[in-house]
């Protein structure tokens, strides 16, 4: 009987046009970057110019493609000087800057975000003050120039998504899902593309089944950690990174940094720190992506951008 109404349940969620469980068969994805590509690569935590500038100079000196780099600090801690040196940079490269919305619970005087219990509040956004902060927070990004946000808050990401249908924000503004948001199944995630959402950074700790089970759902890219910083799990998947861009693609490899301190919010007090992790990282990008062409050498990665001023 049991057996019966797990059936009837798996069968509803077939009619919604959602898998009806984990996908422990592990179908490879058909979909593709725009580009072709299967795979990008994200360095996350460059918190700002110089950790930036790092992050070019080591790609260079390694060899690593990086297409996207990712902030946690958020846009409210960068100076107007900070943003344009930021997207100017980016821009000698032509990759993506994407930047944390910058106020939420963790930062503000509210208790709970402190207490063991009460730490997934942290990212959220508290309040509707703190709502409409947010959203001055984006919208300031946006006035530099900076094309791509972090948002940690469905609410947040609701009113962006309406905000750019609108008009109010740039069309081409990519809404970026933290892993903070925490959706970890086939139906949060596709509402969260529903909302508007671009692109969504999974919890950390999903089986390859479960991923495919998410990638069924929904056409966004995935970015996944390869590997995780401590505070959000401190796990190596590297011999995974193979089936994971064949199971997931189009996907955004990120390299984390275990046995790493957490700089957030970051400064100008912690920048040889920051520096120094960023550098880090990406020699553990090349550990996994030389793993990676071992195991599976018929991969496409998706070209590098063009310098901005070229693609003008």
């Amino acid at each position: 009987m049991a057996s019966s109404g797990m059936e009837r349940t798996r069968r509803f969620l077939e009619q919604m046009g959602l898998p009806p469980g984990d996908l422990h068969d592990l179908p490879s994805s058909s979909q593709r970057f725009p580009d072709g590509g299967q795979w990008r690569v994200e360095i996350p935590s460059v918190e700002g110019p110089n950790a930036l500038r790092a992050v070019f100079a080591s790609a260079d000196e390694l060899g690593v493609p990086v297409h996207r780099v990712s902030q946690g600090s958020g846009v409210m801690l960068l100076t107007d000087d900070e943003l344009d040196e930021m997207r100017e940079v980016a821009a000698t490269k032509g990759i993506e800057v994407s930047l944390f919305v910058g106020p939420r619970a963790g930062w503000d005087t509210g208790a709970m975000a402190y207490t063991t219990a009460g730490r997934i509040v942290a990212p959220k956004v508290r309040g509707a003050d703190q709502l409409v902060q947010a959203i001055e927070d984006v919208r300031r990004a946006c006035e530099h120039g900076i094309e791509s946000v972090l948002v940690a808050d469905e609410g947040l990401l609701e009113v962006l998504g309406e905000m750019k249908r609108a008009g109010e924000l740039p069309e081409r503004l990519i809404l970026k899902g933290s892993v903070m948001l925490g959706s970890a199944n086939p139906v949060s995630v596709r509402n969260l593309e529903r909302l508007g959402l671009t692109t969504f950074n999974v919890p950390t700790d999903l089986s390859l089944a479960q991923l495919a089970a998410i990638r069924a759902a929904t056409t966004m890219p995935l970015d996944i950690y390869i590997e995780v910083p401590d505070d959000i799990g401190g796990f190596i998947r590297h011999y995974e990174i193979a089936e994971i861009v064949r199971i997931t693609a189009p996907v955004y490899l990120k390299f984390g940094l275990r046995n790493a301190p957490n700089i957030y919010p970051s400064g100008t007090h912690l920048e040889a720190t920051a520096v120094a992790l960023t550098r880090e990282r990406l020699r553990r990008a090349k550990l996994g992506l030389d793993l990676l062409h071992r195991l599976d050498p018929e991969t496409v990665m998706s070209p590098l951008p063009e310098p901005a001023a070229v693609r003008a």
